[in-house]
């Protein structure tokens, strides 16, 4: 019984692929190659650079305190410093560790935050960029008829004509000779 469902299923497969058209996109090389693809690396890097000096400015805080603190062991060492002297010094050596391990996970915070805002952003800006290209993949596909459009990433094999990829360059305005193809720059960074 399995293999008599098995066989009809192989024969509904074949009938329907040879009804059908598919085509593949390489999603890559259309988000590189999209209209605000460049705007929003620059955004993504500014934002980082904000980022980093928001972390920047915790890690200068943690630094003074750290000489603020090795400046009062120093004080403590003090062999001719009274009792009472050396009794202030360990409240002040208490007070700027705990200083300490404030701005220190204050900064742990500002980190996570950090990540988080880039990656959110990045996120949206991903997200924005595949609905017009699948926009305009989605037209191009009911125009020609096709069934199904899959990203060539995805796909173990298909045939050269099955690429659909230049074309959705065209309409988005990019000439496939021109395009950045980011498999190409991944080539010439390992020579």
């Amino acid at each position: 019984m399995k293999n008599l469902i098995f066989a009809l299923s192989v024969a509904l497969a074949a009938t329907l692929s040879a009804e059908s058209k598919y085509a593949v996109v390489d999603m890559l090389v259309l988000v590189r190659n999209h209209a605000s693809y460049d705007t929003n690396k620059e955004l993504l890097l500014s934002t980082e650079k904000n980022c980093n000096k928001r972390v920047d400015a915790f890690k200068k805080e943690l630094e003074k305190i750290q000489a603020e603190g090795k400046k009062l062991s120093d004080e403590y060492r003090n062999p001719m410093l009274s009792s009472a002297a050396k009794k202030k010094i360990e409240e002040d050596l208490q007070n700027v560790q705990q200083e300490y391990f404030t701005v220190q996970q204050r900064l742990r915070n500002e980190m996570l935050n950090a990540q988080r805002e880039l990656q959110d952003l990045e996120q949206v800006i991903l997200k924005k960029q595949t609905q017009d290209i699948r926009s305009k993949v989605s037209e191009l596909a009911k125009k020609e008829g096709y069934a199904l459009v899959l990203d060539l990433n995805g796909a173990v094999y298909f045939d050269d004509a099955c690429n659909l990829t230049d074309r959705v360059l065209e309409m988005m305005g990019v000439d496939p000779k021109k395009a950045k193809n980011p498999r190409e720059s991944e080539n010439n960074e390992g020579k």
